[in-house]
Formats: structure tokens, sequence, C-alpha cells
């Protein structure tokens, strides 16, 4: 592990070099790449020079244990010892999970897609919920969330809705939400308290620049429809809806969010493009044999990952085990109670797998 540090703490250095030669800092391109990489070095080497500061006084205090005469100072030395060795521990934990293979895409922002499944009116209310509570959570985290397909449901809430959400490592903290949510509690327009069944679909997919992949115009339909639904007069009565059909993989992608046919058809192909490069590393990722610890790509539609049962104010998470009964703070945004263990647990998966092999 040191000498990996070792070498962080050298790449750090030289990428600090780097910087300060001219024709570096007049490429923008190549500026931003080296300023990129030297942020997230500086994360690890700074925890680097913390232990090895750390790790030298923890010595110097033993010599001096070792010499001292005075009883009252060797006490005060033991306690500094077992402070230090506290802080010692710790950092080298940090330090472990910061050579953990990177995800390339933590740092990207993200296209949220929730959709209604199983359960009819009751999945589409839920739908809707859901989303508020991510969109609560993104306001926490101070992330920004921009609308960019709706579409309402028969009695209310929504059959899909899909946003874009953008911040600090949006993609590291919301990717293992993908999946199957699974909802049970007792409908309004259930008259003999019956608790109901249904779900709700969500995906996350890491945006992507539209350099990252090649669509070729001939294999687009994209048809121009009226906007439906609420959204004023203006939104109704002029053909601005956009539906893309990608020919070779029968994506289907529409957008009827914004008043221009032109935003609405740009709005629907960042969401096609996003689709295209996920659907490519989801076929690489079940090629990988550590594609679960790496969790890349994840979201299968079959798995039910949770249960939120409101009867008995509970969710469960079913890949870690996990059980609060806090599900009014869930549903409020504080998404934390449950995103923040599931990133310890892969964190620590992936470690085990790092030390395996």
């Amino acid at each position: 592990m040191f000498s990996k540090l070792d070498e962080v703490e050298s790449r750090y250095e030289e990428v600090n070099l780097q910087l300060q030669k001219p024709d570096i800092a007049s490429n923008q391109k190549q500026y931003r790449t080296f300023m990129k990489e030297l942020a997230d070095l500086e994360k690890v080497v700074v925890l680097y020079r913390d232990y090895k500061k750390k790790k030298k006084e923890f010595e110097d205090n033993k010599i001096l244990l070792t010499s001292e005469s005075d009883s009252e100072l060797k006490e005060m030395i033991r306690e500094d010892l077992k402070s230090l060795e506290t802080s010692i521990q710790s950092l080298q934990e940090r330090l472990k999970l910061s050579l953990i293979p990177k995800d390339p895409n933590d740092d990207k922002n993200i296209i949220l897609e929730i959709r209604a499944g199983a359960g009819g009116d009751e999945a589409a209310l839920f739908a809707d919920e859901l989303f508020r509570s991510y969109t609560h959570y993104a306001s926490n985290q101070g992330w920004k969330v921009s609308l960019m397909s709706r579409s309402d449901g028969n009695v209310g809430g929504v059959k899909e809705v899909i946003a874009s959400v953008s911040g600090e490592s949006v993609y590291s903290k919301l990717k293992h939400e993908s999946g199957v949510h699974r909802v049970q509690r007792v409908p309004d327009t259930e008259t003999q308290g019956r608790v109901h069944t249904s779900t709700v679909t969500v995906a996350v997919i890491p945006e992507q620049e539209e350099m990252e992949v090649k669509i070729n115009p001939n294999e687009l339909r994209i048809d121009v429809t009226r906007s439906q639904g609420a959204g004023g007069q203006s939104v109704n009565t002029t053909d601005s809806a956009v539906r893309v059909l990608h020919l070779p993989t029968g994506i289907i992608v529409f957008c009827q969010q914004g008043k221009s046919q032109l935003g609405n058809k740009e709005i629907a192909l960042k969401i096609l493009y996003s689709k295209l490069v996920q659907l490519e590393e989801d076929k690489r990722t079940k090629e990988a044999s550590d594609a679960r610890l790496s969790q890349i790509g994840t979201g299968d539609r079959s798995e039910r990952i949770r249960t939120y049962n409101f009867p008995q104010s509970r969710v469960t998470d079913h890949r870690i085990g996990l059980t609060t009964h806090a599900l009014s703070d869930v549903m409020s945004g504080k998404m934390e109670l449950l995103v923040d263990p599931l990133i310890a647990h892969f964190q620590a998966e992936a470690l085990k797998n790092q030390t395996i092999k």
C-alpha cells in the first residue's frame, strides 16, 4: 500500500510542475485535465502526509517515553501515544479506501429516470413522491435538478419523469439507486384498509459528452407532435413535442417539456446519447467478473432492491439487509440514511476484493 502511496505523491509533485509550464497553461484543455488530476491526487496526498506526520510523532514519543524519568510527563506521553495510535489507524483505513480503483463515472452528472411499474395509479403516485424525495436530497447536497421530461398519471403522480442532476460527485452517491423500488401501503381509494403493493423503477445514468458516442443521423427517426397534458395553452397548441427513435437499438426518447421544438429535440438527443453510452457500458459490465463490486452500469430492472412499507414506517434495502423505521425522513429527502450505508458497504466489498487479488 505504501509503495502505491509513494507513487501517488510522486505523481502529485510531477503534475504540479507540469502546471507551471507556459505551454500547459496556454492550452486550456490540457490545463483542465491536469487540474482535475491534481485535485484527485491531492485528496490522497493530504491524507498520506498527515499519516506520515502522525507516524513520526508516534515514533518520536515512543523514544521520548523511554528516556523520560518524570512520571507525570510519562503519563502525558502515554496519552498522546494512545491518541496518535487511534488517528493512525483511522488514517490507514481511509488511505486503503482511497486506493480502490475509481469508477470513471463517479464525478459525472446524471440523468435520473423514474417510471411507474406494477400497481397502476398507486405506482404513478409513488413515482412522483420518490422523485420529490430525490429532489429534496439533491437540494440538501447543493446539486441542481433540471426537469427534462414528465408524463403525468391518470389521477395524479407521474407515469415517467426524467431529470438531469448536476453537482459534485452526483453519480458516486446515487449510482446504487438503480433498480426496482417496491412500495406497500393502503391507497386512498381502498375502502377496506387493505395494503397494496406497487413498484417503481429507477435508473441512474451518468451523463456523457457527445464525443463519447457516435450516432449516425440516418439511424434516427425524429417525429414532431403536439404536446399533451397540462403545460399552458402555448404548449398544447404548438407542435413542439419531439419523439426520437434510434433504429438500431429501438430506444425511444420523447420530450415535450419545453415550448421550443428545437429545445425539446436537444434534450431528447442528450438523453439518447447517455442511454447509448450506458448500453455499451452495460455490455462491458456483464463480461467483467467484478461487475457487482464495481457497480458500473448497474440497474437490473428485474431485481427488487428496496421496499418502502408505510403502515410500519419502514424502509428496507434488500441488498445489504438494512432496515430503518425513519420512512418519513427518507421521503422528505434524508436519503443519506440509505445512500451512505450503501456506499460504505460497496467500498468495503471492493476493498475486500482488492485485498484478495
